[in-house]
């Protein structure tokens, strides 16, 4: 019999090859550039599903992280002649050593109280991203911010992109099921179900809450730098509050703690601005739109919805087969 990690590390391994070989059944390299950014949402909103779906910790604030990857990777590199890739981990630990320090008192506050205090720290770095022009260019944004390279591999294309983001992509997915599967996944959903009870079980919520907060960031901030190296510039309007909601959509379409519900909230999400070109600045209000209507009908999300609809298929087959043996 498969056991349960095995099965869902075979669905991994399967959807890690339909995504590998994804370009090679593309035709030009709009759908491409698309997936790139597919890739990059899909690391932004696994690590918010981190917190918010298997820790019940709500943040309104995430788009700082990215934003904070971002500008130090495209501040650094810009500046001065070193190698990129290095400054992507530099950058993450400089967001995780952050997120650490203001999780403390910030993790303190639970409910809407929490939900202010991300939103809070998300406005005073977009304050800060624009009004550092010196540094981050303000409003105008940064330029200048050079491609990665491995030896003479640069990727500068849509091609070689799709595979450095999506190569990330794939392990920040393997790790999140890993950890979803680990005695610190049980810790965070006996959290998510009741903190007073977790504790009682002997669980440390208070800095467990402050660690999964800081992988949270870390990953935020990785995808910030990817984003910027592939961009090869950023603006303060990419990393705002309209993005903040964007992302909790996209994890409570997909489905609450779910990794491939993740992905799916993300292709969506990324994919409708197209669609949604002709309402101008009524995109924000689609967004908030989707979250009451996906919550008041659908709280477990699309993942959430489909299984129950093949358990419900599997229960009606079953019924149909039963009655036709007794008849």
């Amino acid at each position: 019999m498969v056991t349960v990690k095995k099965r869902q590390l075979l669905v991994f391994f399967v959807f890690a090859a339909a995504v590998l070989l994804a370009p090679f059944f593309l035709k030009g390299n709009y759908l491409l550039n698309v997936l790139v950014f597919v890739g990059i949402n899909t690391m932004l909103a696994i690590g918010l599903n981190l917190l918010l779906g298997y820790a019940g910790q709500i943040s309104l604030g995430h788009a700082a992280f990215f934003g904070m990857g971002a500008y130090i990777s495209g501040i650094i590199t810009s500046r001065f002649p070193v190698e990129p890739f290095l400054i992507i981990f530099l950058a993450a630990l400089c967001v995780g050593v952050i997120a650490f320090i203001i999780g403390f008192p910030i993790l303190k506050l639970k409910g809407h109280y929490l939900a202010m205090a991300t939103l809070g720290f998300g406005i005073i770095m977009y304050i800060i991203f624009n009004e550092t022009v010196d540094w981050t260019g303000g409003p105008s944004g940064l330029s200048g911010i050079p491609n990665l390279r491995v030896g003479s591999l640069v990727f500068d294309n849509d091609w070689n992109n799709y595979y450095l983001v999506w190569v990330f992509t794939l392990a920040v997915m393997l790790l999140s099921i890993n950890l979803s599967r680990s005695r610190i996944g049980r810790a965070l959903r006996a959290i998510h179900d009741s903190e007073v009870a977790a504790r009682v079980m002997g669980v440390n919520a208070r800095i467990l809450k402050v660690q999964i907060f800081t992988v949270s960031a870390v990953i935020s901030a990785v995808a910030g730098s990817l984003y910027a190296h592939v961009m090869t510039f950023i603006a303060p309007a990419s990393f705002g509050f309209n993005f903040s909601v964007e992302l909790l959509t996209m994890i409570v379409i997909g489905g609450l703690g779910s990794v491939y519900g993740s992905f799916l909230g993300a292709a969506i999400l990324t994919m409708l601005p197209e669609l949604l070109r002709v309402f101008q600045d009524l995109d924000i209000v689609i967004y908030g739109l989707m979250l009451i209507l996906m919550t008041m009908y659908m709280p477990g999300g699309l993942i959430g919805g489909m299984e129950a609809a093949v358990r419900f298929a599997l229960k009606k087959i079953g019924k149909g087969e039963n009655n036709n043996a007794q008849a």
